[in-house]
């Protein structure tokens, strides 16, 4: 099954239905168009004036149609008096995301606990009233000319809901009907007017009016009035617009790009710069590396030829010492030798020796 499903005329959606299931609740009148994907939150936007007297505010939404666009929040006639909008809304129930269509009635339905605005605070209506066969505007929320309409009336006391989210169900908006909104879902209903489904057609009709195109923020949020000139015209401005915004982006981008390109180029030549004056203190550096290792080695050189120098002179006073004792030895050696006797004869001296004696005879003594 594809993952989207769509009723053969959206208008069929939007037509009366009986009671059926919604998603998360239990009222409503049918869904028209289902989805796998949530549809965006509900945009921030301004309301334009009331164009006229009895013109009620139907609130914007997102529709679907092969993606999310968004219907413009816009005045319409009501189809009779006494009627009040109940507007459409998304909600989730077995893995997708059904749209619930709005309508008509004399008391305002179930729509999600969806936060419209002006006046859809998520439960009831509190933007006016019918009173005596005309509607009365509440001015604390909706932007009527009091000069020009003057069934008007303020009433703030009212709960303030912040919440944007734009489908009701897990992850969305958890709300249930209540007992006054079940009773509602029984009402007699009339379908949207042609002015509405005209004004769907026409945001189908315009691209940049879909969420893959403007991000969740439309060209068109609210109009005044449903008019296919003022649509089409609207659309001519958005794509004038969306033209203008490219090209302001390509020359930002065109401008982004040069002042890139002349960052780069100031980065490479400061980097050249500094690379050289690194260069240029390593240079300086090994020259002055260099020039202490050539100091040092000469004087490395000149203390090991004066080390070598004192260790030859050294050794030529040890030799000469060794000398001087060696003559003043031979010397005193020559004396005790001069100092002496001469030697007996060795004939005399082998007759006094005691073996060549006869027995008996005295030692023969020289004189002296």
């Amino acid at each position: 099954m594809k993952n989207i499903i769509k009723s053969a005329l959206f208008i069929a959606g939007l037509a009366i239905a009986a009671p059926a299931t919604y998603a998360q609740v239990s009222v409503g009148v049918g869904i028209g168009v289902s989805a796998n994907i949530a549809p965006p939150e509900i945009p921030v936007y301004d309301q334009p004036e009331c164009p006229a007297d009895g013109y009620l505010w139907t609130p914007g939404y997102w529709a679907y149609n092969d993606g999310y666009y968004w219907v413009p929040g816009v005045w319409v006639a009501p189809p009779s008096v006494g009627v009040l909008w109940t507007p459409p809304y998304w909600g989730f129930e077995g893995g997708a995301y059904g749209f619930h269509a709005g309508y008509w009635g004399p008391h305002i339905g179930f729509y999600g606990g969806i936060n419209y605005g002006f006046g859809y605070g998520g439960v009831g209506f509190y933007g006016g009233m019918w009173s005596g066969g005309r509607f009365r505007y509440n001015t604390a929320v909706m932007h009527v000319n009091t000069r020009i309409v003057h069934n008007t009336y303020v009433n703030n006391t009212f709960v303030r809901n912040n919440n944007r989210a734009s489908f009701n169900g897990p992850n969305g908006v958890n709300a249930r009907p209540t007992a006054a909104e079940e009773a509602a879902s029984r009402d007699h209903h009339i379908a949207a007017t042609r002015n509405q489904v005209n004004n769907q057609n026409y945001s189908r009709q315009n691209k940049s009016q879909y969420a893959a195109n403007n991000h969740g923020k439309p060209a068109v949020a609210s109009m005044a009035k449903v008019n296919r000139a003022q649509a089409m015209r609207t659309n001519q401005v958005a794509r004038n617009t969306a033209a203008k915004t490219r090209q302001v982006d390509k020359n930002q981008a065109a401008k982004t790009q040069q002042v890139a390109r002349n960052q780069a180029a100031k980065t490479d030549k400061v980097e050249k710069n500094q690379a050289a004056k690194e260069r240029q203190v390593d240079k300086n550096q090994t020259a002055k590396t260099d020039k202490v290792e050539k100091n040092q080695a000469t004087k490395t050189r000149q203390v090991a030829k004066n080390t070598a120098a004192r260790q030859q002179r050294q050794k030529q006073n040890v030799a000469a010492r060794q000398q001087r004792q060696q003559q003043n030895q031979a010397a005193r050696q020559q004396q005790q030798r001069a100092a002496r006797p001469a030697a007996r004869p060795a004939a005399q001296r082998m007759a006094n020796h005691p073996a060549a004696r006869p027995a008996g005879q005295p030692e023969h003594k020289e004189k002296q």
